[in-house]
């Protein structure tokens, strides 16, 4: 009975750690920061899929990016989404490149 008193008083100190370190001022803005860069990408995702790989590829001849694939036996190895995704990757690196030159 002693063990389990004791296992439970060592729980409930971790629980009290823990609550004292989500409730610390950087973890929660670094969640903020989480939540809005999730959203950003999201909105970033946007841009590239539906504005700027289209015009890409408009000047290109009226390629679409994401249709482009090759095959190997039975897989299908899309290769324009990936393009794609470079592109996004991208943008993202350079608006992060660009807030940390302000700041």
């Amino acid at each position: 009975m002693a063990s389990l008193k004791n296992g439970l008083g060592s729980a409930a100190k971790e629980l009290n750690a823990f609550k004292k370190f989500i409730s610390r001022g950087n973890v929660i803005d670094m969640a903020v920061g989480v939540i809005i860069g999730g959203a950003f990408g999201k909105i970033v995702t946007s841009l590239v899929n539906d504005i700027i790989m289209p015009l890409i590829g408009l000047a290109l001849g009226k390629i679409n990016f994401a249709s482009l694939s090759f095959k190997i036996g039975e897989t299908e190895i899309k290769y324009g989404a990936f393009i794609q995704t470079i592109v996004d990757f991208l943008i993202v690196a350079f608006c992060i490149f660009i807030v940390i030159q302000i700041f």
